[in-house]
């Protein structure tokens, strides 16, 4: 019974959790489709570090999905942190919301421990997260809005603008790709600020308006949608909750003009001629009609 597929549905009904966080008072975001990285000190400089939950070993796996499937058991499953759990790098940190218990960080409802670790420069396991930083410059390529409205922006930010900001990481081998950027010769990665595309024209919280945002707007052609509640609740709504296909052969983030701000005077570091700060100098100031017409010179 531990292969048993299950789904996570929205109802009609908002959640205490939403209702607590104050939801009719919160700042609808597009929901971006990529991984989950996060900016912190390192070595005593700002560091992009890449998402890596410390997961049970397969004994572990299975007292818990047992416990999990177990109608009469109605008692809290008890870990043993110190031998329940795949080992992580030294330089692992658990994520800020996990909770601890005599010094040990306790898993979550998925009995997953969300955590992090320093994406080190020329890495090969996160070369894609690599890419997007450089160290020598204390930089990383950023999409953002621009000022003027309706207008994309990728340029370059100082880390220690993002310290301690989550981002996603977004890009040709992520994910499958959902935004269509770069192309396997030429892949482009990028990392968005969460909470940076907020809403526009949201739906009310009902069912049936949101489905219809999401089917029948350009601004719903989204993953999802996540509400910054002011006491820093997220509340997340993914397509496939509403029974909604993702990804979508046009997305709303794809479609949108984009301008590239790069100027290479401004920045005393030499960048390796195939690196992407490289590549995105070459294009200061060009705009491209949609995020994934950008295209490299060879």
């Amino acid at each position: 019974c531990s292969n048993i597929p299950f789904k996570v549905l929205a109802t009609e009904t908002l959640s205490e959790k939403a209702l607590e966080a104050d939801i009719y008072n919160a700042i609808p975001t597009e929901k971006v489709d990529g991984t989950c990285c996060y900016v912190t000190t390192y070595k005593g400089q700002p560091y992009l570090w890449a998402r890596l939950d410390r997961r049970p070993n397969k004994q572990a796996e299975k007292r818990f999905k047992r416990f999990l499937y177990s109608v009469e058991d109605c008692k809290e499953f008890i870990w043993n942190v110190e031998e329940d759990f795949k080992p992580v790098p030294d330089t692992w940190i658990p994520a800020k919301e996990i909770e601890f218990s005599n010094g040990n960080p306790l898993p979550d409802e998925n009995g997953h421990m969300p955590g992090w670790v320093p994406v080190e420069k020329n890495s090969k396991q996160y070369c894609w997260h690599s890419s997007v930083v450089n160290y020598e410059a204390e930089m990383a390529l950023v999409l953002k809005h621009h000022a003027d409205p309706g207008l994309l922006e990728i340029r370059p930010v100082s880390l220690s603008e993002l310290l301690e900001q989550t981002l996603e990481l977004i890009g040709t081998n992520i994910n499958a790709n959902p935004y269509g950027l770069g192309s396997k010769k030429q892949p482009i990665h990028l990392l968005v600020p969460h909470g940076a595309f907020e809403i526009k024209n949201p739906p009310t919280l009902k069912q049936s308006d949101i489905v219809s945002w999401f089917e029948g707007c350009c601004e719903g052609k989204v993953e999802g949608i996540v509400w910054h509640c002011r006491d820093g609740c997220l509340i997340k709504l993914h397509r496939h909750h509403l029974g909604l296909c993702w990804p979508l052969a046009e997305t709303y983030l794809n479609s949108q003009p984009v301008v590239i701000s790069f100027n290479r005077n401004d920045y005393d570091c030499d960048f390796g001629p195939k690196s992407l700060f490289h590549q995105f100098s070459k294009l200061d100031g060009q705009r491209f009609d949609r995020l994934k017409d950008i295209k490299f010179d060879d």
